[in-house]
């Protein structure tokens, strides 16, 4: 069962998980134990740690220890502090993918370009990362060699360390989105310790040495490929983390890295996944098989490398993938309700005329390329207004539903789809540009490109197609951007690609009310981060902030 990963997660675990956390440095992240217990009571045998490792990985999904309304950081509405859903929030609003009609404080900032220090939803992103950081780090403190030898038997330490590394790789994963998002942030590990000195200060470069060395590291200390538990992370998770971090190393460090994005890709490739490529009847695609919820089932789960679970009934979240199914649905309209599994819609997730562009003006048009699904019912190409739902397109991409066509679970207000973090198709895809970028191989590269698009269009992926195929010369770096939205859209990689392809803030590139302007325009180059929050500014003089704030 998907939610196996979570059992035994309680609240009382959760309590100890927290107690003596090294954090960033806000108020928001100060934690005191809510039951009198100590590590050493704890942590006294092997499900003991698994299942605070349940929590590391609730964090990504959770946003609280007593259900779906419960917050386990302050200053945020709980369901808006969902990690995923500040996550993708801020890879997505912020471009020509998506776009929201609500009016909450700091949410139509995200579209329109024009955050600041003292944003809440800013504060909440960089909170949230770091909270997940800081209960890695006290997991990992608990799980050092001295620890595990005077509490477990000698059977057992080895899977503890192997705990102990999966721990490590969510830190990695928490530290990279830092540093594509913030650039640079305090910096703590297990290693400083409780009730220390306020966080010192990593740069961005010192962050990426940082992530990379832990990556490395974990590419043999994780499980093999496909050989750990649905949702637990292995070494293909490493080198997936990894081929994202090369990809952007021009951006992070000034020093592109695309040969060693090809070859961590490559090694993901030939690890044992494979693309799903089996349609689901007139329910959905082999690609849309990707998105339902029971994508934790053959073929969907061969190609997913890291999903974050959702359930319908044990994980519910008013974030993830209910908010990206309940948010981008109309509640007015019962005909697009059924279609994606849900008694509600939230009417606020849309996308702009740009997405639609890459599918109706570069790619086809979506009765053959079938990854572009769209709901036009009663809904506006055009955006003159971002607070009005009806205008801007529907995504239909992730669906509570499963492969027979059934709404999943019985109370349909929350998702069972789970978010795929990490999946072979992205490898590919940064394989391809690396290859355009002259790092790679071109014929295996063309090769991968090809067998996503035939997918796309509903045909078999090893028969050539004149239809979907393109050719060497048409496999350009700025043709791999816009593939990338077809194949990814909704994913949470566009903000990064779009920077990495300097078509974020500048001319270059405009989409609808990009700048805050109907037509878009550029913006200050200080957007391609964002701030570091005034509060934790103000609580740490070893912070800087980023140039331009």
């Amino acid at each position: 069962m998907k939610k196996a990963l979570y059992r035994g997660l309680t609240a009382l675990t959760l309590s100890t998980a927290l107690a003596g956390l090294s954090t960033s440095c806000t108020k928001d992240l100060d934690q005191t134990p809510k039951y009198e217990l100590t590590p050493d009571k704890v942590y006294v045998s092997l499900p003991a740690y698994k299942q605070v490792l349940a929590k590391l990985y609730g964090g990504f999904a959770l946003t609280g220890p007593s259900g779906p309304g419960s917050g386990d950081i302050v200053g945020i509405d709980a369901g808006t502090s969902d990690y995923i859903r500040q996550y993708w929030s801020a890879q997505e609003l912020t471009t020509d993918e998506a776009v929201i009609a609500w009016n909450d404080p700091g949410v139509q900032e995200w579209h329109r370009m024009n955050w600041d220090a003292t944003d809440p939803l800013t504060r909440g992103l960089y909170n949230r990362m770091y909270y997940e950081i800081a209960i890695c780090n006290e997991f990992i403190r608990e799980a050092s060699d001295d620890n595990l030898s005077s509490r477990l038997g000698s059977g057992d330490q080895g899977e503890a360390k192997r705990y102990r590394a999966e721990a490590r790789f969510l830190r990695a994963v928490a530290y990279l989105h830092v540093i594509d998002l913030f650039g640079n942030g305090p910096f703590v590990t297990e290693k400083d310790p409780i009730g220390g000195p306020l966080p010192s200060y990593g740069t961005r470069q010192q962050l990426y040495n940082y992530v990379e060395s832990e990556l490395l590291a974990l590419t043999t200390e994780l499980a093999p490929a496909r050989t750990n538990e649905y949702g637990r992370v292995d070494q293909a998770a490493a080198y997936g983390m990894l081929a994202r971090l090369y990809l952007n190393a021009g951006v992070y460090t000034g020093t592109p890295q695309y040969a060693k994005a090809a070859d961590a890709a490559d090694k993901v490739i030939k690890s044992g996944y494979s693309l799903s490529a089996t349609p689901s009847g007139r329910v959905s695609s082999a690609y849309g098989r990707l998105f339902l919820a029971d994508n934790n089932l053959a073929p969907a789960k061969d190609e997913i490398i890291w999903p974050v679970i959702f359930d319908v009934n044990s994980v519910q979240s008013y974030g993830g993938t209910t908010f990206l199914v309940n948010g981008a649905t109309s509640g007015a309209d019962a005909g697009w309700q059924r279609l994606v599994g849900q008694s509600t819609g939230w009417g606020g997730l849309r996308t702009t005329s740009a997405l639609f562009d890459k599918f109706f003006l570069a790619g086809g048009d979506t009765a053959k390329d079938r990854r572009g699904r769209f709901y036009t019912n009663g809904q506006t190409l055009a955006i003159n207004d971002l607070s009005q739902f009806t205008q801007g397109l529907g995504v239909l991409k992730y669906r509570n539903i499963n492969s027979a066509g059934a709404p999943q679970g019985a109370s349909l207000n929350f998702s069972s789809v789970d978010f795929p973090m990490l999946r072979l198709g992205d490898m590919m895809l940064i394989y391809a540009e690396a290859a355009t970028r002259g790092s790679g191989d071109r014929v295996a590269a063309l090769n991968y490109v090809n067998q996503l698009r035939r997918r796309g269009f509903g045909l078999p992926i090893t028969t050539p197609s004149a239809l979907a195929d393109i050719t060497d010369a048409q496999m350009t770096s700025a043709f791999i951007l816009d593939e990338r939205a077809r194949e990814l859209h909704w994913e949470g990689t566009r903000r990064s690609d779009l920077i990495r392809y300097n078509q974020f803030v500048e001319s270059t590139y405009l989409w609808p009310w990009k700048g805050g302007v109907a037509n878009g325009k550029a913006v200050d180059a200080k957007y391609k981060l964002f701030p570091l929050p005034a509060s934790d500014l103000a609580a740490n003089p070893n912070l800087k902030q980023n140039t331009g704030y």
